[in-house]
């Protein structure tokens, strides 16, 4: 199963690197999405995903797979690249989709972030853990779920890509705020109650919290600096439409 996941992060790379040639792409948002599969492909297939019974290793894993590579496959915008490069009429077929009612309900930054931190919650305190770490076909399964909700949560926050039913800044930090508290709650709950059957417990708990606080704190930098050219944009256009004679009359 690892190969079927490399190959398919292969060919998102191939393609993505074709388009992006084409369209005369950002060089830095595709570096972000290679880097982006790359930690992926770190985190799902790696030694780290195969290190079982190890609950460093494994959050270790989760980390990559979990945070920091939905943030940079985020900003690679891969959306908008993908609406650019298709035809219009397939364009618009993307589009429909993203105004449907299941992608509206699961790029709501609430929704997103609840069902991120949730399944963290289920499977570390809901006594699913000791069935993943040691089962390979569980554990990639389980980290492919971390990954997908790790970019829908990411992106439902940052909001890179075209959102046809994006909420406002505020909503979306205090989604983000709320995620990282269960984050965090969730690492001192490990480090106070270790799961039964592993190792390294209390060092993989530390990992989980100082690895996503560094993450969580990048995303808040990333949604402040959107909030902060928004704002300067609308300061500006005031600006110009108070210079113009006919904006005074």
């Amino acid at each position: 199963m690892s190969s079927v996941v490399l190959a398919v992060l292969a060919l998102a790379a191939v393609l993505y690197v074709l388009a992006a040639v084409d369209l005369r792409w950002s060089p830095l948002r595709t570096v972000s999405w290679l880097a982006g599969l790359a930690v992926a492909a770190a985190g799902l297939t790696g030694p780290l995903a195969a290190a079982h019974g190890d609950l460093r290793a494994h959050l270790a894993a989760h980390l990559l797979a979990g945070m920091v590579a939905p943030l940079l496959l985020v900003l690679a915008a891969p959306v908008t690249l993908l609406l650019r490069a298709l035809p219009v009429h397939r364009a618009r077929t993307v589009s429909r989709l993203l105004r449907t009612a299941p992608a509206r309900v699961l790029g709501d930054p609430f929704v997103a972030v609840a069902l991120n931190v949730g399944g963290l919650w289920v499977l570390h305190v809901g006594g699913l853990l000791g069935t993943v770490a040691h089962s390979p076909g569980w554990h990639l399964l389980v980290s492919l779920h971390v990954l997908v909700t790790g970019w829908l949560a990411t992106a439902a926050v940052l909001a890179v890509d075209p959102a046809p039913h994006r909420r406002g800044v505020v909503p979306r930090a205090v989604a983000l705020g709320a995620g990282m508290a269960g984050h965090d709650v969730l690492a001192k709950w490990l480090y106070a109650h270790p799961p039964a059957g592993v190792t390294h417990a209390e060092a993989g708990a530390r990992l989980l919290y100082d690895g996503g606080t560094v993450v969580h704190v990048v995303v808040a930098a990333l949604l402040w600096r959107q909030w902060y050219r928004s704002r300067a944009a609308v300061r500006d256009a005031e600006q110009m439409a108070g210079q113009r004679p006919w904006a005074r009359a």
